[in-house]
């Protein structure tokens, strides 16, 4: 019984991380973030190349 209850704490505790992950990146989405955990911040040279894209096609 033990084993069991022990499971299913388990898999709850994965199911969790699990979601709360996914609304991290849906809501990072929603906001427009391109590189989502990117370490450089956006300053590399993809974000740079669409950033300057938009730019020329908005203005």
């Amino acid at each position: 019984m033990q084993a069991i209850l022990a499971n299913v704490i388990a898999v709850v505790i994965i199911v969790c991380i699990v979601g709360a992950a996914l609304y991290y990146i849906y809501k990072e989405k929603k906001k427009g973030t391109r590189c989502i955990g990117c370490p450089m911040a956006g300053n590399c040279s993809k974000a740079m190349a669409h950033k300057k894209d938009s730019s020329t096609k908005n203005g």
